[in-house]
C-alpha cells in the first residue's frame, strides 16, 4: 500500500479548505484516508497551517511521498528539515543534540521571518487606511467648497434677479363705481 500525504479538500464553494492526510494513493482526493494529520487554510493572511508536527515527521521517515502542494507546506512547518536532521541521526553523522541544535535555531529564525511579516502587513493596512482616508477627506473638502459656492452664487443669482420693487406708483385710472 504505497502512502501518499496529500490534501483533501473541505469548505463551501469559493472557500476552500484543506485537511492534510496520508492516504492510500489509489483512493480519490476527498475518499477515505488512514490518518487526518493537520489543516491548511489558504484564505488567511498569512496562511494557517496547522500540524501534528509528530505524526506528520513518522509518516516522512515510514516512506509516505507527499504531493507537490503538501511538500511545500510540510517543509515551510519544518517537517521535510526534521525528517532530513533525523536521517542523519540514524546513519550516525549526527548526534541527537546537534539535529536539535540545528532545527532550533531554524525554528527561530523562521519565527523572526513570520514576526517581521506580520508587523509589515499590518503597518501596510494602517498605511492603506490612512491614505484612504486622506483622499476621503480631501474630496469630502472640495465638494463642502463647491457645494458653499454653488450656494453664494444662487444667493447672489436671486439677489439680482429680484431688484428693489419701486415705490407704489398712483394709477391714473379711478375705480368705477
Amino acid at each position: 500500500m504505497p502512502a501518499i500525504i496529500r490534501l483533501s479538500r473541505h469548505g463551501k464553494k469559493g472557500q476552500a479548505f484543506y485537511h492534510i492526510v496520508v492516504a492510500d494513493s489509489r483512493y480519490a482526493r476527498d475518499a477515505r484516508f488512514i490518518e487526518k494529520i493537520g489543516t491548511y487554510n489558504p484564505r488567511t493572511n498569512p496562511v494557517t497551517v496547522n500540524i501534528k508536527f509528530d505524526r506528520a515527521v513518522d509518516w516522512v521517515q515510514r516512506g509516505a511521498k507527499p504531493s507537490d502542494t503538501t511538500r511545500t507546506i510540510l517543509s515551510a512547518q519544518g517537517v521535510m528539515f526534521r525528517a532530513h536532521l533525523q536521517k542523519g541521526v540514524t546513519k550516525g553523522v549526527l548526534t541527537q543534540d546537534q539535529a536539535d541544535a540545528k532545527f532550533n535555531k531554524w525554528v527561530a529564525e523562521k519565527e523572526t521571518q513570520l514576526t517581521s511579516k506580520k508587523s509589515s502587513n499590518e503597518a501596510s493596512k494602517k498605511d492603506a487606511y490612512k491614505k484612504r482616508m486622506a483622499v476621503e477627506s480631501a474630496s469630502r473638502e472640495t465638494r463642502s467648497a463647491k457645494r458653499q459656492a454653488k450656494a453664494a452664487e444662487a444667493v447672489k443669482a436671486a439677489e439680482a434677479a429680484t431688484p428693489e420693487a419701486p415705490a407704489a406708483e398712483a394709477s391714473s385710472e379711478e375705480p368705477k363705481a
